[in-house]
């Protein structure tokens, strides 16, 4: 089924037909998912472009990584959400030919498996290019960023394809998606059914996320420090909304996403205050530093000053000193001043 009947009755969306498919070529269907994904992609590398320049990196620099980190994140996110769902809850393969395995077409990209494969391609690109710890941490402070923008983008591919939405929710909820014709298995195909839009919650927490993380860019106190509050952000509000979802991967009894999504925030949160707290320690080691030395330098330079000057007059006592024993004596001037002498008396 390839309509999905959507409408969001709190914004006064009333209903509306979405075809999954944007346009065919031959036997060959071009799916809304597709395109936003891409868009996504290309979004998030011109970011990258556009950060890269005070960061001292070079476009190219960009463009190689962006090669290989795209290729790598997709690869990972499709094999991330295959391995977490190979068997459906009755315990049947979902998957039967290697189009099966990669059919990033229908959906199926897990976000965690692609941020870790994305994160492994830019350490071994950093590692061929020779470059420097803090240049790779400013790779993925560059990065970072532009996944949360390719994410607020891409999860409306879910709208397209109809699915990661939430759990069933009130009809007075604001924020309700009603979906009908929802997919073969569908209870009530004929009835419309209000869900929590999740993908929309998720699209919005990223983009309050890059806003804040922009305003906060350039007053960044390391290197890395953009990369830990993308992922502890993302962490944070995965970790809720997974908890909504009626898609989610399990390992067991946990939701695999809500898991990761806490562990990214927890250890994310704690590096970030460690790192800060060690950022301004030596900020302020740095200003005692100056200011004693400074003031060292003061004194000297007033010694110095003191130091010439007392020289300075000692020199000329000394000259005032040799002209007197010099000066010739005048004979007259003795006997004027003894017969000035003798007339007194």
């Amino acid at each position: 089924m390839n309509d999905v009947i959507v409408s969001f009755p709190g914004f006064g969306i009333g209903e509306m037909t979405i075809n999954k498919v944007a346009f065919s070529i031959g036997n060959m269907d071009v799916r809304w998912y597709g395109i936003i994904i891409t868009l996504g992609i290309i979004a998030g590398v011109g970011y990258a472009m556009y950060r890269s320049k005070e960061e001292g990196l070079k476009y190219d620099d960009i463009l190689d990584y962006a090669l290989w980190v795209i290729l790598c994140a997709i690869i990972g996110a499709r094999l991330y959400y295959v391995l977490t769902t190979l068997k459906d809850a009755s315990g049947h393969w979902n998957y039967h030919s290697f189009i099966d395995v990669i059919a990033v077409w229908e959906g199926g990209l897990a976000i965690y498996g692609g941020v870790i494969a994305g994160a492994a391609a830019i350490v071994v690109v950093s590692l061929v290019k020779k470059f420097k710890k803090n240049q790779v941490l400013k790779v993925f402070d560059v990065v970072s960023p532009g996944v949360m923008l390719g994410q607020l983008i891409g999860r409306w591919g879910n709208f397209f394809n109809g699915e990661a939405h939430g759990v069933e929710t009130s009809e007075r909820f604001f924020l309700r998606m009603g979906l009908r014709g929802y997919g073969a298995d569908t209870p009530y195909p004929n009835r419309t059914i209000f869900y929590h839009p999740t993908f929309l919650y998720e699209s919005l927490w990223n983009l309050l996320g890059f806003v804040l993380i922009n305003l906060l860019y350039r007053k960044k106190k390391f290197d890395g420090q953009i990369m830990l509050m993308y992922l502890a952000w993302y962490g944070f509000g995965r970790m809720l909304i997974e908890g909504l979802r009626t898609d989610s991967l399990y390992i067991g009894v946990f939701r695999v996403s809500q898991v990761v999504g806490f562990l990214c925030f927890l250890i994310c949160t704690i590096l970030l205050v460690l790192f800060l707290v060690r950022a301004q320690r030596a900020k302020k080691d740095g200003e005692t530093y100056d200011t004693v030395y400074d003031k060292l330098r003061g004194t000297s330079r007033r010694r110095a000053a003191t130091e010439e000057e007392s020289g300075e007059a000692s020199l000329v006592d000394s000259v005032l000193a040799q002209e007197r024993q010099t000066e010739p004596i005048d004979p007259n001037e003795d006997q004027v001043s003894v017969a000035e002498g003798g007339e007194k008396e």
